[in-house]
């Protein structure tokens, strides 16, 4: 399959590359695409050298798949001129993803809504991803009624230049800041910019893009959204409150039966899950699972993913590999 990936120098991008490797993805030719600047730069992927190529030349080279990860002014400008040429763009910014003609998919969850004319297909936010894996099975049973969720995001998500900030302030070095503060030994309650209604743009994201890929707009959510000075993955709080109540035994079963899930909810052990355990793996771990004893039908519990991998990179590969098993792409065109 001939499988371009748009931002391929990035800290996405390089990540995408090396899922799919990791996960035989089976690219018969790869096209790594990025900025200007980057064009004709050589990557490497499965022990050989790709140039980078332009926009305009990967979409001559009609791939099969796209994988996008080059931002939101980019894929609004881009994968349209893709599925013109008959690709399908699998897109990880947040150009279409509350596009009401366009599918939110996280294959645990809802991949069985996608079709052969689906030509761009969203990748939703990072902390929205990990959290939906885990609400599905519970959705299923017991029916969410609220969800209250506070993230613990770490600094990979906003990017490469967010990461060289927090070590150059661990470091002392005075150096080019992404965020308004110092984020090394604090703790930003901001993440993306505010709206109308004092949440942020990543709150929001949360809010509505989990009806969107449950399927269920009475489902309701309300969402803080945090950056803390950690690499390796996103942490979350939730409380979940259900219309039905629940076992706890079942709730620990059900999730650990359920795809991309990993339960490690051993508190006599000291057993919780972190990012610094979650790092480079593509499962959604949970634990800390406990009722919430205020107020009946109600669950807490923890969970944290890696974003550049489950959060972004793995579920994108995720979405190629259902696309390919269902024969939505890469089949031979007919005369």
């Amino acid at each position: 399959m001939k499988v371009a990936v748009v931002g391929a120098t990035g800290l996405v991008g390089t990540k995408m590359l090396q899922v799919l490797e990791e996960r035989n993805f089976p690219v018969t030719e790869l096209i790594p695409v990025a900025s200007e600047k980057s064009i004709g730069k050589e990557i490497t992927f499965k022990g050989k050298q790709f140039k980078v190529v332009s926009v305009e030349d990967a979409i001559k080279m009609k791939p099969d798949v796209a994988i996008f990860s080059a931002g939101g002014g980019t894929s609004l400008q881009q994968a349209p001129l893709f599925a013109a040429a008959g690709t399908t763009v699998i897109d990880n910014s947040s150009a279409w993803r509350m596009d009401p003609t366009k599918k939110l998919v996280v294959p645990e969850v809802n991949a069985g809504v996608l079709t052969a004319d689906d030509k761009i297909i969203a990748n939703p936010n990072c902390s929205t991803i990990q959290m939906v894996v885990a609400l599905k099975p519970l959705h299923d049973k017991y029916k969410i009624k609220r969800v209250v969720v506070s993230t613990y995001q770490s600094v990979t998500g906003t990017g490469v230049k967010a990461v060289d900030q927090l070590f150059n302030e661990r470091k002392g070095i005075d150096g080019p800041k992404v965020y308004p503060y110092t984020i090394d030994l604090n703790v930003i309650p901001q993440i993306d910019v505010f709206t109308d209604n004092g949440y942020t743009k990543e709150e929001m994201k949360m809010i509505l893009e989990t009806k969107k890929i449950m399927g269920d707009d009475s489902i309701q959510v309300t969402a803080t959204t945090v950056r803390i000075p950690v690499m390796g993955g996103h942490s979350e709080s939730v409380n979940i409150e259900f219309l039905n109540d629940f076992d706890l035994a079942e709730v620990r079963e059900l999730l650990a039966k359920s795809p991309g899930i990993v339960v490690v909810d051993d508190p006599a052990n000291l057993k919780y899950p972190m990012p610094l355990d979650a790092h480079d793996k593509d499962e959604v771990f949970v634990g800390r699972i406990r009722r919430d004893e205020t107020q009946p039908n109600t669950l807490n519990c923890w969970i944290v993913s890696d974003n550049l991998r489950k959060g972004a990179a793995t579920n994108a590969v995720q979405i190629a590999e259902y696309l390919a098993a269902a024969h939505l792409i890469g089949q031979p065109v007919e005369a």
